[in-house]
């Protein structure tokens, strides 16, 4: 998986988004039923990094959790407003630091009353589905769940 994962984000193997997000869909398709989410909200990139990759791999996972379950999937109501470094050499504090106030719903959205599957690819210290959620619900939204491909070991 980590291979596979790092081919995928690093690697620019787009093509391995749809089978990552299948086997996503199939592992985690019990817990997917029972939060009744509204809408799926894949975690975002800085338009620089979404510049340079040159597509956001939880979007990529995201579509595929949509169409597996028939939940809409919204990739511009949450944006990345700051820039930060990447997570990969930080530790656990650092991460949550460099995440502080990195994120915003997007003008004119709401997400008032919704459940929420934000969805991500790899989850590390989890600093980023967690400022992410807090986000999320302080622009309105009832419950976030949170999906993720891989878990890291850090």
């Amino acid at each position: 998986m980590r291979q596979a994962v790092q081919k995928f984000k690093y690697g620019r193997k787009v093509s391995l988004g749809k089978p990552l997000g299948r086997l996503m869909a199939r592992g985690c398709g019990e817990f997917l039923r029972s939060c009744e989410a509204d809408v799926i909200v894949p975690v975002p990139l800085h338009p620089k990094r979404l510049r340079w990759r040159g597509f956001n791999q939880a979007v990529l996972l995201a579509r595929q959790l949509s169409r597996a379950y028939g939940i809409a999937t919204d990739p511009f109501v949450l944006r990345r407003i700051k820039e930060t470094p990447p997570q990969t050499q930080l530790n656990e504090e650092e991460r949550r630091r460099n995440v502080r106030g990195a994120f915003a719903l997007a003008a004119g959205r709401s997400l008032e009353g919704k459940n929420v599957l934000l969805v991500d690819d790899v989850y590390t210290s989890g600093a980023t589905v967690n400022e992410c959620s807090r986000t999320l619900m302080r622009s309105g939204a009832e419950q976030v769940f949170v999906v993720t491909l891989a878990r890291a070991v850090s």
